[in-house]
C-alpha cells in the first residue's frame, strides 16, 4: 500500500524486533563462509537445514541450507546454498541497469585497508577508480568471489590524512 502524509494508508506499520537480514543464495558454501568471515569480520550465530517441505512450502524451492552471519556493527548476511544447486550470479554495470535488490552496504572505518583485503579475499572491483570520493565520504563497489555486489562506505573525506 501506498503511503499518505502521515503514514501508511492501511494504518498498520511494521514493527521490526530485530536488525534487518539480507539473504545471499550461494554455490560454494565454504568459500562464501571464509570471504564474509575473513574479509568482512562477520561471525557465524546460526545454522540450519531447511527441510524441502518447508522451503517449497515457503516459496524457496528446494532444501536449503542456510548459515547466519552477523555482521559485527549489526544486521545479518544469510548464506543460502540450495541443495539442488543454483545458477551463478553475474553482475551487471552499472548497477541501476537492473531492477531490485542490487548491492549489500557494508559502511567500515578505514576504507583502504578493506578494499585491499578484499581483493585479496578473490573479490572483484567494480570501481574505477576504485575508491570513489562522494560528497564527504567515500566509496567502493565489488563482486565477491560469485558476483554478488557489496558496497563499501567510509565517512573519510578525501585529502583528509588517514587515521
Amino acid at each position: 500500500m501506498a503511503d499518505g502524509p502521515t503514514g501508511p494508508v492501511s494504518g498498520v506499520r511494521a514493527h521490526l524486533t530485530a536488525p534487518f537480514e539480507a539473504g545471499v543464495v550461494v554455490r560454494d558454501l565454504e568459500r562464501m563462509e571464509r570471504f564474509y568471515r575473513e574479509v568482512l569480520g562477520c561471525f557465524e550465530v546460526h545454522r540450519s537445514r531447511v527441510p524441502a517441505s518447508i522451503a517449497a512450502a515457503a516459496g524457496l524451492g528446494g532444501e536449503l541450507l542456510v548459515v547466519w552471519l552477523q555482521v559485527p556493527a549489526g544486521g545479518r548476511v544469510k548464506l543460502i546454498l540450495p541443495q539442488a544447486g543454483s545458477a551463478p550470479c553475474e553482475p551487471v554495470v552499472p548497477l541501476t541497469a537492473r531492477r531490485g535488490l542490487s548491492y549489500l552496504t557494508f559502511p567500515v572505518d578505514d576504507l583502504g585497508p578493506v578494499a585491499a583485503a578484499l581483493a585479496v579475499g578473490g573479490a572483484r572491483s567494480l570501481s574505477d577508480p576504485v575508491v570513489v570520493p562522494a560528497r564527504g565520504r567515500r566509496i567502493s563497489f565489488w563482486a565477491d568471489p560469485e558476483g554478488n555486489v557489496l558496497e563499501l562506505v567510509d565517512e573519510r573525506e578525501p585529502g583528509r590524512p588517514e587515521a
